[in-house]
């Protein structure tokens, strides 16, 4: 079979074909490289060829030079790079040849061919006169399509390489971008590559943006004087092209907006007020909806631009400074101009929209919503006439568009102020439940469900629990899945808030507002649960409101508890029954979605009965063996698992132990599985749930744990967080076996962390493992076998306390470690001149700026050292 041939099969319909042609290209880039990329080479210039062959051989070329995983990016760079000069010259002619192809669809495939090439020679210095060609084609007026594919070129060359690389040749690459971007071009199609290339080169254009005096290039007279600012000249270009006659072009200009606005903020003071305000308002209004969706989606960014900007400067308030970039309040501004076009769009929904269709109706809500973060209690006497006019509409439209708005409102604004609106509204709301329309019903059950989540004091469980829970278990009957999901959402809601709000006494309480509902609502939310679908993912929402009733039960609710995770259990022990009669990827799936939602209940139940669940201990064992054997290697479904086993070990603590044998054969591939990070991660987790469980009878199984998280944190393959979970690993082991930590203790002690480049990120666990250590050996007779370590210990502290990067958890875990070394070695001669250097007391002095918490653990840690010192 020829190379066109094989190349045409990759994209045949058939899957064996298909799969067949695949793994045939494999096998001759394995076999030999250097003939298959010339071969992909030959077919990629070749006019003759059809268009979907030398897209094929595009593809492949592409795929052969980059790779997501940083380790096989590295191979294929290395393998590109030890190819003959010969080689790697006429690949690359070919490709800037098929730049000019007549095919427009060609040229893009060959631009994605030399991003891919020069990502990987332009950072070792290689392909050095690449810029200047492009730049010379670009300015190739004739040949339209070599300047289109070359601006393309140009944009993935900025977007994948790093702006440092090519410096040096910024202020030509921004010219001749801009030069095909500005009003003048006479090729509209050349316009959208360059406003397209732009949008990937914005980052690469930092030290334009910041730049006063311009240094573009006049080589195309389209500079003004030099004294005009780069910053200003591209955003006048990028203005102009958001009025130009072609939609696509409009849309592409505000792209760029948008994505200005969130990397240069604090530079857009003057463009708004000139410019940006109108553009976008009148952008917002366009009868196109793909225009009218980014300029929408510009307020969007400049609302959630100003709610961090509003939340670093409450910290920086709190520490007694100043913030780094001040708001502008661009939105509070515009907020008369801006919010009754939003409420306007919000009457354009399509009836039955689905999630993943966006559209404008969905792009004004979620501005709404970030708009009401932003300018927070300014957004409610904006909003409510149009609620008020609107929400008993006969006009679905308008009824929907008016239930959003409330529900959009509804985080950001003072409680206080929203409090009485909404006491208000809840009646209304409730019988909206009833609403004939399935989207104003939908967008009700969300709107209720954010009240729950967010604004739980306004139910009074004397005047609208009733009537509020009758209408969402209703709810969970509707046809519209959607609707269903929503109701089980608000539902969980309900069980997670209303429990913490109205919880005041310390133990469990007996009763509460929930509990005449408790087993009715559970009941339903099983029902729902019995269905064979998950659209809009309703069923695996049922699962998770269930978890949250039993989690939240009262004493007078424990017999629903344990009846359902009986239940529960059942359906678990029927599914794994079931598993030989699984027949493809879907009926997997759903063996696995099924699955994960059982143990996120028993889960629950175990939390929530503790040592009560013992009874069930033995089937649940049972169960979650055999569901770690019959999941195979999906891993989504073995963390289930072993949660389930952790949740399990922490509630039984030493009645754990008859357990250990049977699961220690299922946890050590875990262990092993270095290349599944979250595997790894929850297995390394389920290690210190048993030491703490077991306490000091861990220690019979220290010796395997040891070896293998030891073996781990030497792992070269090892995801760096898991290696942080082995640190704190460590200190559970030795917080749980106290002096039985002696013959682990040096090895532990002595690892040199700092050889790993990560050192920073590592010191959490670093500083978790020691008090673990400290912990465990303190008050027993060998704590003495700590003194040969505690000036590592301490050097470790002071690090951490100079270290300008230091976070409050390492500085809350230091004040910690140092405490208790003082207290567990207080007398100790060698530990008392060690505590008495002048960075510990300068250290423990009163700090401002610090969180409570921090400081009281500062507190106690310098009352530990003065005892120790005396």
């Amino acid at each position: 079979m020829n190379a066109t041939d094989l190349l045409a099969n990759t994209l045949s319909a058939d899957a064996n074909t298909r799969q067949d042609a695949t793994l045939k290209l494999e096998n001759a880039s394995r076999e030999n490289y250097p003939e298959y990329m010339l071969m992909l080479s030959s077919v990629l210039v070749d006019e003759n060829s059809p268009l979907h062959v030398r897209n094929a051989a595009g593809l492949a070329l592409k795929n052969t030079l980059t790779a997501r995983e940083a380790g096989r990016s590295t191979e294929y760079a290395n393998r590109w790079m030890n190819l003959s000069t010969e080689a790697k010259t006429k690949i690359k002619n070919d490709a800037l040849l098929t730049l000019g192809s007549s095919s427009q669809k060609a040229g893009t495939f060959a631009s994605q061919v030399v991003a891919a090439i020069a990502a990987v020679e332009l950072p070792v210095g290689q392909w050095g006169d690449l810029i200047e060609i492009l730049l010379g084609f670009v300015n190739a007026q004739t040949n339209v399509n070599l300047r289109i594919a070359t601006l393309q070129t140009i944009g993935f060359i900025c977007e994948s390489i790093k702006p440092e690389i090519l410096t040096l040749r910024a202020n030509e690459i921004l010219t001749a971008v801009i030069h095909g971007a500005r009003k003048d071009e006479p090729s509209q199609q050349v316009q959208l590559a360059a406003i397209h290339a732009l949008y990937n080169s914005l980052e690469f254009v930092r030290d334009n943006f910041e730049r006063e005096v311009s240094l573009i290039h006049d080589r195309y007279r389209v500079v003004p004087t030099q004294l005009q600012g780069e910053r200003n000249y591209i955003m006048q270009v990028v203005c102009e092209a958001t009025q130009n006659p072609d939609v696509a072009v409009q849309v592409g200009a505000f792209e760029n907006l948008v994505r200005i606005m969130g990397l240069y903020y604090d530079k857009m003071g003057f463009y708004m007020e000139q410019a940006l305000f109108g553009l976008t308002v009148v952008g917002m209004k366009h009868q196109d909806e793909r225009v009218a969706m980014q300029a929408v989606e510009f307020w969007s960014t400049v609302c959630e631009e100003e709610v961090d900007l509003a939340i670093e400067a409450q910290e920086a308030q709190e520490y007694g400074e100043s913030p780094e970039t001040e708001s502008k309040h661009f939105a509070k501004i515009a907020l008369p101009e801006i919010v009754p076009v939003l409420l306007l769009l919000l009457t354009k929904q399509e009836e039955a929209a689905e999630e993943d269709e966006w559209n404008i109706s969905m792009a004004a809500s979620t501005c709404l919503s970030l708009l009401a973060g932003a300018v927070q209690d300014a957004i409610v006497p904006a909003v409510i006439p149009f609620i008020e006019a609107h929400i008993k509409s006969t006009d679905w439209h308008h009824r929907e568009a008016a239930v959003m708005t409330f529900g959009c409102i509804l985080e950001g604004p003072d409680p206080i102020v929203l409090t009485p609106l909404t006491a208000q509204a809840l009646p209304l709301l409730i019988d909206m439940m009833a609403d004939t329309n399935a989207d104003v019903k939908d967008t009700v059950a969300w709107t209720l469900g954010r009240i729950c989540d967010l604004l739980i004091q306004t139910i009074k469980p004397d005047v609208h629990l009733h009537a509020l829970v009758s209408a969402l278990v209703g709810g969970l009957a509707d046809e519209h899945p959607r609707i269903v999901s929503n109701c089980c959402w608000a539902l969980m809601n309900l069980a997670e808030q209303l429990g913490t709000f109205d919880s005041e006494q310390d133990g469990p309480p007996q009763t509460g507002p929930l509990s005449p509902y408790t087993e009715g609502v559970v009941q339903a939310l099983l029902r729902v649960t019995e269905s064979a679908g998950n659209e809009h993912n309703f069923r695996t929402a049922a699962y998770e409101a269930i978890s949250a009733y039993l989690s939240g039960a009262t004493l007078d609710s424990i017999p629903v508890v344990q009846n359902t995770v009986v239940t529960i259990l059942n359906r678990m022990e029927q599914l794994l029954a079931m598993q030989n009669q699984i027949l493809g990827v879907d009926d997997r799936n759903n063996w696995n979605e099924l699955q994960s939602n059982f143990c996120s209940v028993v889960m629950a139940v175990i939390r929530k009965l503790n040592a009560g669940i013992a009874p069930l201990a033995d089937r649940i064992m049972t169960l979650i063996l055999e569901l770690i054997q019959g999941a195979g290697k999906t891993s989504t479904v073995l963390e289930d698992a072993f949660l389930v086993v952790g949740a399990l070990a922490a509630a039984l603590e030493t009645n754990f132990l008859p357990y250990i044998q049977a699961f220690l054969p299922y946890l050590y591939p875990a262990l092993k599985a270095h290349d599944d990070t979250q595997l790894c991660t929850v297995a390394v987790g389920i290690i210190g749930d048993i030491s703490r469980a077991l306490g000091p009878q861990a220690a019979q199984y220290a010796s395997q744990f040891m070896t293998v998280l030891l073996e781990n944190l030497q792992s070269e393959v090892l995801n760096r967080n898991v290696k942080i979970s082995i640190l704190s690993g460590f200190g559970d082991i030795a917080m749980a076996i106290g002096p039985s930590f002696e013959p682990f203790l040096e090895t532990t002690m002595s690892l040199d962390y700092d050889l790993m480049d990560y050192v920073g990120q590592l010191r959490e666990g670093i500083l978790e493992a020691y008090t673990g250590l400290v912990g465990g050996f303190k008050g027993t007779e060998k704590v003495s076998v700590l003194l040969p370590y505690t000036e590592s210990i301490l050097e470790l502290i002071h690090r951490c306390s100079v270290d300008e990067e230091r976070t409050d958890a390492q500085m809350k875990l230091s004040y910690g470690l140092l405490g208790d070394l003082a207290e567990a070695l207080q007398g100790s001669p060698q530990l008392k001149q060690l505590l008495l250097k002048p960075w510990i007391a300068q250290e423990l002095r009163t700090k401002h700026r610090m969180p409570a918490e921090t400081n009281k653990t500062r507190r106690w840690a310098k009352e530990m050292v003065k005892l120790a010192t005396q």
